[in-house]
Formats: C-alpha cells, structure tokens, sequence
C-alpha cells in the first residue's frame, strides 16, 4: 500500500472565493475512487486556519501499489481534477510513503 499526502495554497484571499474554491477541489477528488483502479481510499480536509503559514487543503489517498499511483496519476479524472486545482493555487507539496 501506497499513503499519498498533498498539501496545497490557495490563491484566492477573499472568503467566499475560498470557500467556493474548496468546495470545487473537494467535488473534484471525491469521486475518484470511484472511478479510478486501486485507489482504495482519498480524504481531503481543510486546515484549521489558525495559522497563516499552514497549508489550505490536505488529501490523503491510499493505493494499493506504487503502480496504481502513478495509474491515478495518469487517470483522465484525476487530469482534469489536477488541471483545475494547479489554476487555483499558488503552492502545492507532496508526500508518498509506503504503508
């Protein structure tokens, strides 16, 4: 099994444009294990916002091999998902670890 941790900033600085923005990244993530082979799990959660410097958004997905990341990854759902996020932040980082 494969934990793969993303964090991301977002660019928006007005509330509502935040909120909405969440909103959409969470629509868009969710209904990938669904869709995509050996993902067999996917959380995204907010952060709390009590501290400037922390990263807005975190979703933790699990696979079941290294393979099937990088199948997710490459997935048309995840593309899209990916495509729309990257013009709605301003910084993303990323973790794997094998479980």
């Amino acid at each position: 099994m494969i934990r793969h941790i993303v964090m991301w900033k977002l660019a928006a600085t007005e509330d509502a444009e935040r909120a909405r923005v969440t909103r959409e990244i969470i629509r868009l993530l969710e209904g990938l294990p669904e869709v995509v082979p050996g993902l067999t799990s996917l959380e995204v959660t907010t952060d709390l916002g009590d501290d400037a410097t922390n990263y807005d958004l975190v979703l933790v997905s699990e696979h079941v091999s290294q393979k099937a990341l990088l199948d997710y990854q490459e997935h048309p759902a995840h593309r899209a998902a990916a495509q729309w996020i990257r013009e709605h932040v301003t910084a993303r980082a990323s973790v794997d670890t094998a479980l």
